[in-house]
């Protein structure tokens, strides 16, 4: 017999089948026992009477079930299990550190990601991880669909894509080397080698000693790439329309899970924008906010979203016309004014995107790298292409679980990521 999941048993009603997962809960009556059966499909009541009457199994144990589907209205699924015989394959030898089969886990953060196994099991666990899985299954799939080429880059390169210190070092095999922080590079490599529209869905590495709720040292960027761009706003509508789908994706095949999360997702029709200049005009005049020369802090970010929340009616915002400072030595300057072609997208007032134009000109790329104290003969193998004829081209790239994270109203970004890495964290 096959084994079939729960979400499964509501189109067998009146045939015999084989269950297998862990046993969520059990409740003792004088002549029934009820049996609680959870697998990856959710969860299932199972009857066992007779001669199955007195059958115990600590909680988390691993059972197969060979049973009748039965219709029964008082059931979620709409039929429960009546057991004809049950056989446990592997029984829990100890006892759980937090109640599993409660409606929330009653543990700090630390102690969830200790066990992170045992924590994973959690029902609304697994559906910010289902829903993350659709996010980045349907971020491929928009770009895939119109013509772009799915790309894997290195993850041990010789100079980080910024240009700063916040890298890991390794030695490798006598010289030095380092985790990648970004594919930038190679997104740009990929464009100047014809494939014009490139993505890349893979983690990266940021050597920052943060102690927050929303940075992670590694973690998984969804980045694009699009040659023969001349206008930022194009990148911008891009990820808008990448969103959009998104969201409606999540909200076709997660169901369930939005229901478990008891979330509702934004409805995007036409994303605002703010410079730079405004957000920081906004912050000083509406909550007498003061601001980082050249950016917003996470307190302004926090303040803009509210702000932009109740004007604009949306949870995102893009903010654009950074200045050249506080922009990689890639971007796009424009003009003379000092500004840059590139932005930020703020999600629930909490960043999710960079993106902009990048430079494609060898000597305005050279004079950028000197502009920023950087020698240039250290990006040789990337300047090197630009002598060769470079289209016009921009990208973006969002940080997976902070989109996850907001989406699913997750309070902390470890919440998001289902083996964090930060400042004290290497393991589980």
């Amino acid at each position: 017999m096959i084994r079939i999941v729960t979400t499964e048993t509501p189109y067998k009603v009146g045939e015999t089948v084989k269950l297998s997962g862990w046993v969520h809960k059990q409740r003792y009556l004088s002549k029934v026992t009820f049996l609680l059966l959870r697998d990856r499909g959710g969860i299932i009541q199972c009857i066992l009477e007779k001669e199955w009457l007195n059958f115990r199994v600590e909680n988390e144990s691993i059972v197969e079930i060979i049973g009748d589907v039965v219709e029964s209205k008082k059931q979620k699924l709409g039929v429960e299990i009546h057991v004809r015989n049950i056989r446990v394959i592997n029984k829990c030898q100890k006892a759980i550190p937090f109640e599993i089969n409660q409606s929330e886990l009653k543990a700090g953060m630390d102690h969830l990601l200790n066990y992170r196994t045992l924590s994973l099991r959690h029902e609304k666990n697994q559906a910010i991880f289902k829903i993350q899985s659709v996010l980045s299954q349907s971020f491929g799939d928009f770009f895939t669909s119109h013509g772009f080429t799915r790309i894997f880059t290195p993850k041990i390169v010789s100079q980080g894509a910024e240009g700063g210190a916040n890298v890991f070092s390794l030695n490798y095999f006598g010289k030095n080397a380092h985790l990648a922080q970004s594919p930038q590079f190679y997104k740009q490599m990929m464009v100047a080698s014809g494939f014009e529209r490139v993505f890349e869905i893979g983690q990266v590495f940021r050597a920052e000693a943060h102690h927050s709720s929303r940075h992670l040292n590694e973690y998984v960027s969804l980045d694009v790439e699009i040659g023969f761009i001349d206008d930022v706003k194009e990148i911008m509508e891009w990820e808008t329309d990448v969103l959009k789908y998104m969201i409606s994706r999540v909200n076709d095949q997660c169901k369930r899970e939005l229901e478990i999360l008891d979330v509702k997702l934004p409805l995007i029709t036409e994303i605002p924008g703010l410079t730079l200049y405004e957000a920081q005009e906004i912050l000083s005049s509406q909550y007498q906010k003061a601001s980082p020369e050249g950016d917003l802090d996470s307190e302004g970010e926090r303040l803009i979203g509210e702000y932009v929340r109740e004007k604009y009616n949306s949870e995102f915002v893009f903010i654009t016309n950074y200045p050249c400072e506080t922009r990689p030595m890639y971007t796009m300057p424009s003009n003379d004014s000092g500004l840059t072609e590139s932005y930020d997208l703020l999600y629930k007032g909490l960043e999710i995107t960079s993106g902009g134009l990048r430079i494609h000109d060898y000597e305005m790329l050279l004079q950028s790298f000197s502009g920023k104290g950087l020698n240039p003969n250290d990006f040789a193998s990337y300047i090197e292409m630009f002598k060769y004829g470079v289209p016009p081209h921009g990208g973006f790239a969002i940080g997976l679980e902070r989109l996850t994270a907001n989406m699913t109203g997750v309070g902390n970004i470890r919440g998001a990521t289902a083996f964090p890495r930060d400042l004290e964290r290497l393991i589980p």
